[in-house]
């Protein structure tokens, strides 16, 4: 699931309380993920009151939640100049050197804010502490240094202890945010977000059943927090995937628990695309084909609407669709994206130049796809896991060469989920393309590939058996006749360690495997290949094979 960066900025201590209560319905409007309405009231505040300086804090911090940097620095540079709490707005702007991987200048501007702290200071550190966890690339362990200061100068503050637990959370460490959580909501009931993070917590812990008891005690408390519903729908949808007999049923409790934040927070775009990152994991891609095209009406200019539009294209089977919106989203390297892009590109390529019934029509758009592929394994290597299905699906459809070209690629993961499978398909597909051809028209290379496979099957899984008698037809391919045989031979030591029914059901592979072990000993053994030939008779007395090359053997 994605992390979603947290904006918590409900109830902190203000040295100005005008300031404090103008903002306080902002606060309450980005702690429920009302962003839109939050901007509509900062922006607002900031025409009024010019010299609010957290005001434009505040908003600058949602621009960045909404990845629309510009107005974000815009923002911070005006609070920049404001008579309150002109400071914070630093921390803004390390946040975002921070996000372009500039450390030296994130530090200098957090230091400035920290110089002048007095000893009960702790908004400050909270703040710092969680543009730390906002980062693009999070580090939890520093904001969980900062946030040990501010808890020493202040260990009653409940935003310090929330921070905590949302810094301990990202750092993995359970126990810690439970205890912060717990402290910050009993420290300050209002809190309701502490209580529901108790339920986030239970929900990691895969106790699903308790996080939702968790999560109905907040609606309990306030049934349009908007946010609970977001939580349960993530719990349902991972209850699901966990339990594989529930999933039809938490899967549609998912998406009416979805339906039911969306309407709770303000359908902005950003809400929009978090509910599209979601149906993407339900699988729903007629509901995100319809969402797509409401951000497009929307904002026809937000690139990652192109990824919603590519995905739900695909999966609807409009390739053509898909491709444009992939190809316009992965062209442009300012576009922030992901290995998946890269991977049901190269699914609608393949698509695209494979028919049905498995002929290739474009080689050359075969290839493509196939770079496209790799581009999606550096990417993120994790994505190898998915490539299963893919191709399975062109081995079906005998495409052997593309299926091969999909394994290969998949198997160059080690640590892949699928990788023994892959492997097998990987051998079997590369097998398959080659049988038939005349010897001078075979891959050698590629059937080297293929041995090298059915090895890798055998290393991880030694009675597999059919990975034996494969190995043995690829070399015999490969003309390695020895290597042949002494496959063959471990086929059958495989098969007759497993008892007398399966030697039964395997019985045309016996004398398949005595009959070419035969061939190989002919010239060199006599009475081995004769042993071997009688071998094949004692299971079919009328193979001719053996009946033929016993007379030639006399």
């Amino acid at each position: 699931m994605k992390t979603i960066k947290i904006l918590s900025f409900a109830l902190l201590a203000s040295t100005f309380t005008t300031q404090a209560q103008d903002l306080e319905p902002a606060k309450k409007a980005i702690d429920a993920e009302q962003f839109e309405k939050a901007k509509g009231l900062l922006k607002s505040i900031i025409q009024a009151k010019p010299s609010n300086g957290k005001a434009t804090f505040l908003l600058g911090n949602i621009y960045l939640k909404q990845n629309i940097a510009d107005s974000a620095a815009i923002y911070f540079q005006k609070g920049l100049t404001a008579s309150e709490s002109a400071k914070l707005n630093h921390i803004g702007l390390g946040q975002m050197d921070l996000d372009a991987n500039n450390q030296v200048a994130a530090q200098a501007k957090f230091d400035m804010v920290m110089k002048d702290l007095k000893k009960k200071d702790t908004e400050e550190l909270v703040h710092i502490a969680r543009a730390y966890m906002n980062a693009d690339k999070p580090n939890y362990k520093k904001a969980i240094e900062i946030l040990n200061k501010a808890k020493l100068a202040n260990p009653n503050d409940a935003q310090v202890q929330l921070a905590l637990g949302d810094a301990f959370y990202g750092d993995k460490n359970q126990n810690d945010a439970y205890v912060a959580y717990r402290n910050a909501y009993q420290t300050d009931n209002t809190l309701i977000r502490a209580k529901m993070q108790l339920g986030v917590l239970l929900k990691g812990a895969k106790a699903y059943t308790e996080a939702v008891k968790a999560y109905n005690e907040v609606i309990a408390i306030n049934p349009n927090y908007g946010p609970v519903y977001r939580e349960l729908a993530e719990t349902h949808y991972l209850w699901g995937n966990n339990e594989p007999k529930t999933y039809t049923e938490n899967i549609k409790k998912a998406l009416s628990f979805y339906e039911k934040y969306m309407s709770l927070t303000d359908y902005s775009l950003n809400s929009r695309m978090r509910h599209a990152d979601f149906l993407i994991l339900a699988k729903d891609y007629k509901a995100l084909e319809t969402v797509a095209n409401k951000m497009k009406e929307l904002d026809g200019v937000n690139p990652r609407i192109l990824r919603y539009l590519g995905y739900s294209a695909y999966e609807n089977g409009n390739i053509d669709g898909a491709l444009k919106a992939l190809t316009d989203y992965t062209s442009n390297p300012n576009h922030k994206i992901i290995a998946k892009d890269y991977a049901y590109l190269a699914q609608a390529k393949i698509k695209k130049a494979i028919t049905e019934d498995g002929k290739v029509t474009d080689a050359a758009a075969l290839t493509d796809a196939m770079t496209t592929v790799k581009k999606a394994i550096e990417m993120d290597p994790l994505i190898a896991n998915d490539l299963n299905e893919l191709g399975k699906k062109l081995y079906e459809q005998k495409a052997f060469g593309a299926a091969a070209a999909v394994f290969e690629a998949a198997v160059s993961v080690p640590t892949s989920k699928n990788f023994l499978i892959d492997n097998f398909y990987l051998g079997n597909a590369i097998y398959y393309d080659n049988s038939g051809k005349d010897a001078d028209k075979r891959d050698k290379i590629a059937l080297q590939k293929a041995d090298v496979a059915f090895g890798n099957v055998i290393t991880a899984s030694p009675t597999t058996q059919d990975a034996y008698i494969f190995r043995a037809r690829t070399n015999k391919m490969l003309e390695n006749d020895q290597q042949m045989s002494d496959y063959y031979q471990q086929y059958i030591d495989v098969v007759t360690a497993k008892g007398q029914e399966e030697i039964t059901k395997n019985k045309s592979k016996f004398t398949e495997a005595y009959n070419n072990m035969a061939a190989h000993y002919a010239n060199s053994d006599k009475a081995k290949a004769k042993e071997l030939l009688n071998k094949t008779l004692s299971i079919d007395p009328t193979n001719q094979y053996a009946l033929d090359s016993l007379k030639l053997l006399k």
